[in-house]
């Protein structure tokens, strides 16, 4: 697997470049400023791209600028995105493209190679790994209710298709439904969870993030 990693510093992006070349990854380019990072996606075409989110020169967002300009250009493009920060506007867009491969980690909250490792993979696949500040950030406060326990169970089985970053056509196919019937579970689902349109917020990203609170909150209950 070729991987393109931007991190500005050094120690840090030295250190995660010698534990992807241990796991038998290809660290294709290792940059430190968003200019390098939108050449290395360009020339390099990876197969995975791992983000910080501020780089030189502004510390900002260049990081996840360079990561949705990529995605437009390549839809799927498996990306990782690390931050000391909660960005909701930019995990929201991030999401809102729906073509999965998305993952989102806090950087103080990443505590073993396992748990890395085993986000990349998930990523990789076409999944979505969100860390749980960064759903509970992004999750209205009406959401904590836990509005998912009023889904039916194919209701449930369409959100967690969707929660894969898959498109309405896929979803279908997975389950063997028509797309209309996706569609009339996706439009139950949005009202269940209490989200009308908005100029704002996307609701296929929210009912993802509820998703995903929900799968969270019941695995640290089983631990």
């Amino acid at each position: 697997m070729r991987v393109v990693l931007a991190e500005d510093l050094y120690l840090l992006r030295d250190g995660m470049t010698h534990l992807l070349t241990a796991h038998g990854l290809t660290v294709v380019a290792a940059v430190a400023t968003g200019a390098e990072l939108l050449t290395a996606l360009s020339e390099e075409r990876p197969d995975l791209a791992i983000v910080d989110v501020r780089l030189p020169p502004t510390f900002t967002d260049e990081g996840l600028r360079a990561a949705i300009g990529a995605r437009r250009s390549r839809p799927g493009l498996p990306v990782l995105v690390l931050s000391q920060h909660v960005e909701q506007l930019y995990a929201r867009e991030l999401l809102a493209d729906g073509a999965g491969g998305i993952g989102y980690l806090l950087k103080d909250r990443v505590f073993n190679a396992g748990q890395f490792m085993d986000a990349l993979r998930t990523v990789v696949a076409g999944g979505t790994v969100m860390d749980p500040e960064v759903v509970a950030g992004l999750l209205a406060p009406k959401s904590r209710k836990d509005p998912v326990a009023s889904l039916t169970a194919r209701e449930r089985e369409v959100l967690e298709v969707m929660a894969e970053g898959r498109s309405n056509a896929a979803i279908a196919q997975r389950l063997r439904i028509g797309e209309g019937s996706v569609a009339k579970h996706t439009a139950s689902i949005f009202g269940k969870l209490d989200l009308a349109p908005s100029d704002d917020d996307n609701r296929r990203v929210l009912a993802v993030l509820a998703y995903l609170d929900r799968a969270d909150r019941a695995d640290r209950a089983d631990r």
